[in-house]
């Protein structure tokens, strides 16, 4: 891989404009809310991590790669690896976000760095988000993607048991239907959450991935309803694939300083770690 080409992208800036409309703030919530609330309507503040709606990739077909991905090449660097992955991120929340208000979203590549692992050569982006509301900033973010090259089988990473004295244990299903409904109110069209053919025959895997950013949300919305409010800060990492057909559990341990840790799990074993902050506990 070209070094001198791929660190060429460190610095590349754009601004989107999107938002979040009633209609897409329905079609959110019958996905992930709860049947106890009703849909959030014009005005409303945006719940945590919504925002991943509102600016959903328009690449025409003709510009996704084989995964359903946008090509590599545009904002992102040209890559020669097939496998990608939303590895992890953090945010920083400063003011509600509301249904109906036009955004912006400025973002910079912050850092490309090529690493040797177990798997093989892999490539680490991260990618600064700044996201604006009508009133101004409102969300900081940094997002973490991978690049590996697709293996020839399926080896899963180590496994990392949950907690046993769980101060919150949700559980939540894990379908197809949850999983392209998920695809859908984000415009995502990567195929490993949706093709079952094409996750186990193409990417190895045994099953449909459950996307980090549906487990993200997922964390979130527990975090928020145990402690009654919005963090306002959250941290998080995919330490092992999840798949569709189990049950996700949502777990979250106290820490002495009042943030959550948290974590998503199937099967005894951990698959995101998670750490919500509030005010007053940094």
């Amino acid at each position: 891989m070209d070094q001198i080409n791929v660190k060429a992208w460190e610095g590349r800036s754009r601004t989107e404009q999107g938002g979040v409309t009633p209609l897409m703030a329905a079609q959110i919530h019958a996905t992930l809310g709860s049947p106890r609330n009703r849909s959030p309507k014009s005005g409303d503040a945006l719940p945590p991590l919504w925002h991943w709606c509102a600016f959903p990739p328009t690449a025409p077909m003709a510009e996704l790669g084989r995964d359903g991905h946008p090509a590599t090449g545009g904002f992102l660097p040209k890559l020669r690896l097939d496998r990608r992955m939303w590895a992890g991120g953090s945010l920083n929340f400063y003011a509600p976000l509301r249904v109906g208000e036009v955004m912006e979203r400025r973002s910079s590549i912050r850092s490309v760095v090529e690493k040797d692992g177990k798997a093989g050569p892999m490539v680490f982006v991260t990618v600064d988000h700044a996201i604006y509301g009508e009133r101004g900033l409102a969300v900081e973010e940094r997002q973490d993607i991978v690049y590996l090259a697709i293996p020839d089988s399926y080896t899963p990473p180590k496994k990392l048991p949950v907690p046993d004295k769980p101060v919150l244990h949700n559980v939540v299903p894990m379908s197809e239907t949850l999983l392209f409904r998920y695809s859908a109110v984000t415009f995502n069209a990567h195929r490993i959450h949706y093709d079952l053919a094409y996750a186990q025959e193409v990417e190895h895997y045994p099953g449909l991935v459950v996307h980090g950013p549906l487990q993200a949300t997922l964390l979130m919305q527990a975090a928020c309803d145990h402690m009654g409010r919005r963090p306002v800060q959250f941290d998080f990492r995919g330490v092992h694939p999840m798949f569709h057909g189990e049950a996700l559990d949502i777990m979250a341990v106290e820490d002495e300083d009042g943030s959550l840790s948290l974590c998503t799990g199937q099967n005894g074993h951990q698959g995101m770690q998670a750490t919500a902050i509030w005010e007053g506990t940094v």
